[in-house]
């Protein structure tokens, strides 16, 4: 076979660099780069969700729990401070720790409304003064307090008394 020397060309350089141009080498990386921020922003979002949903469902349910045991409790005494303690602690005894972290017996309010101060006939359990404190505070990462998750909760339950004394 015969050796041909072709002249230089003008048109070389450019073939080259349109071949690294074709070249696809890199691109899933570059596609990591612009998706994963997304991806982690949507899954941080999720989980503080999840736990504020968490967190709201426990309290709805501790105070449904104060508003049960106060409608079999006799009225005054020391039934409210049991009851304090049944939505904090998960016992009357106020041992353990709290049912969501954070939650003290100074959170729980207690009313009662309609009927006489012996017998009422509703009690009301809401927790005032709850901020819920997330993991993943957007509001502190970037200093803005409009974008704080830090919310406040205030679940409450209210319940009849059925009496068993005639009225």
């Amino acid at each position: 076979m015969r050796n041909v020397i072709r002249p230089f060309s003008i048109v070389k350089p450019f073939s080259t660099a349109r071949r690294f141009a074709r070249s696809e080498r890199g691109t899933q990386l570059v596609e990591l780069a612009i998706v994963l921020p997304v991806l982690l922003v949507l899954f941080g979002a999720t989980a503080e969700f999840g736990r504020f949903f968490y967190t709201y469902q426990t309290l709805s349910k501790a105070t449904r729990v104060g508003a049960r045991y106060l409608t079999t409790a006799p009225t005054g005494g020391t039934a409210d401070d049991k009851a304090q303690n049944l939505v904090v602690y998960g016992n009357t005894a106020g041992t353990g720790d709290p049912v969501v972290t954070g939650l003290s017996p100074g959170n729980v309010r207690i009313e009662r409304q309609g009927g006489t101060s012996v017998m009422p006939k509703r009690v009301t359990v809401i927790i005032d003064g709850y901020t819920y404190q997330p993991l993943f505070n957007l509001g502190k990462l970037v200093g803005s307090k409009s974008l704080s998750l830090e919310i406040n909760v205030s679940p409450s339950t209210t319940m009849r008394i059925f009496s068993t004394l005639p009225s």
